[in-house]
């Protein structure tokens, strides 16, 4: 199963990722609360799968997603949006995320996100 990175401003809704993800067997090795964050976490733990919050402080989910991608071109990010962020779901897309998950969540949607972007 993969190694997963958490990335949400929400605490509640990290913990909700986290139980979907864990209760399907995969490993969330780390999480992040804002898009700088996640950069430097995922060069620490270089994950298999990251989920990416797009609307975040400190730094965006897409222009993490743009850093992150210059460290590692192979990167599979996850994007996690509330509807109506359509304009940057694409924007991340166009930089590299492979797959969009919309809130609220539900586990088979973001198990199915997750094993397209590994390619299970």
């Amino acid at each position: 199963m993969a190694k997963i990175m958490i990335v949400d401003d929400a605490a509640f809704l990290r913990a909700m990722l986290k139980d979907i993800l864990v209760g399907a067997g995969h490993e969330v090795v780390t999480e992040a609360g804002n898009g700088q964050e996640a950069v430097e976490r995922y060069m620490a733990f270089k994950p298999d799968v990251v989920t990416m919050d797009i609307t975040m402080p400190i730094m965006e989910g897409v222009e993490a997603v743009k850093q992150i991608r210059k460290f590692d071109p192979k990167a599979n990010i996850v994007m996690c949006s509330a509807v109506g962020q359509r304009n940057l779901i694409i924007e991340a897309i166009q930089n590299g995320a492979k797959d969009f998950i919309t809130k609220p969540f539900h586990s088979t949607r973001v198990l199915e996100a997750v094993h397209r972007a590994i390619g299970m």
